[in-house]
């Protein structure tokens, strides 16, 4: 069984996620805030990351050049699930390091797909 941390200030977008996920069989653990996401990271080890750029405190950006920088978390899978749709951000998230990119309103059923196609890519050691 797959582990995801979410990372994600909403918590309508929350919910619906994680009961999305979890339908599927995964085990989710979501935190709200960037501080909260790399404090959890040194405490347990998950196999995907879903980020939102937009958080409280410090932004998605930033937490994905953390997890970035690490050995442990270095080859973790990051999807960014954000509002923030213009090209430009797309780009620099995927240049920060995101494996994958989803702009919100999102299909939930497009999300567990990314999710599956990023975890199918990492077991194959892509």
């Amino acid at each position: 069984m797959y582990r995801i941390l979410l990372v994600e200030d909403d918590l309508a977008i929350r919910e619906l996620v994680e009961y999305n996920l979890s339908r599927e069989g995964y085990r989710v653990s979501s935190v709200w805030s960037g501080e909260d996401a790399m404090a959890v990271v040194q405490l347990r080890s998950f196999d995907l990351v879903i980020l939102d750029r937009m958080l409280p405190g410090v932004d998605g950006l930033l937490v994905c050049r953390e997890l970035r920088s690490h050995a442990a978390t270095r080859s973790v899978p990051i999807i960014f699930l954000t509002a923030l749709g213009e090209e430009s951000d797309e780009i620099n998230g995927l240049r920060e390091g995101a494996d994958d990119y989803l702009t919100k309103p999102f299909s939930p059923k497009v999300l567990v797909a990314r999710v599956e196609a990023a975890l199918r890519r990492k077991q194959e050691g892509y």
